[in-house]
């Protein structure tokens, strides 16, 4: 079995994990409230999460991201916070980790230069009966099309 776990590693990004082009369990990524409307990843759920799948020897494709320009200072720091805490608990959990860039999966996926929301619509067609309806599943969506496509 060639397990894969796609995680786009966003505050509202996924994890999604595969065996072939069979889907066996999509999930938000964890948060937990800071307080004020802050957010982070939670650390000791996503590890849970991951670790049901440890004993199957699953690969990791983490999107490799990276500051994009015009985005404030403190939300920079936020989404590095998380990115930098989900490697470390792919490192922890000794899980083999792919980075796998934006533009590299979208390529293969024939996404490059199409709206964001072109992600959801293609997992909805790859992957019917995946819950993906609502707008804000475009995570689910990205995590579903990082594991399929980095392989």
């Amino acid at each position: 079995m060639n397990i894969r776990i796609g995680v786009d590693p966003g505050l509202t990004g996924a994890l999604a994990v595969l065996d072939s082009q069979e889907v066996l369990a999509v999930y938000d990524m964890p948060v937990m409230s800071l307080g004020k409307s802050r957010n982070q990843v939670n650390a000791a759920e996503m590890g849970k999460l991951l670790k049901t799948w440890q004993d199957r020897k699953p690969t990791v494709y983490l999107e490799q991201v990276s500051a994009m320009p015009g985005q404030g200072v403190s939300s920079m720091f936020s989404f590095g916070c998380s990115y930098g805490m989900v490697q470390g608990i792919i490192g922890a959990l000794e899980l083999p980790m792919v980075l796998v860039r934006p533009a590299a999966w979208k390529k293969r996926a024939g996404l490059l230069g199409k709206p964001k929301d072109a992600a959801r619509t293609l997992a909805q067609q790859l992957f019917p009966g995946q819950p993906l309806g609502r707008k804000k599943d475009i995570g689910r969506a990205d995590a579903l099309l990082i594991a399929r496509f980095s392989v």
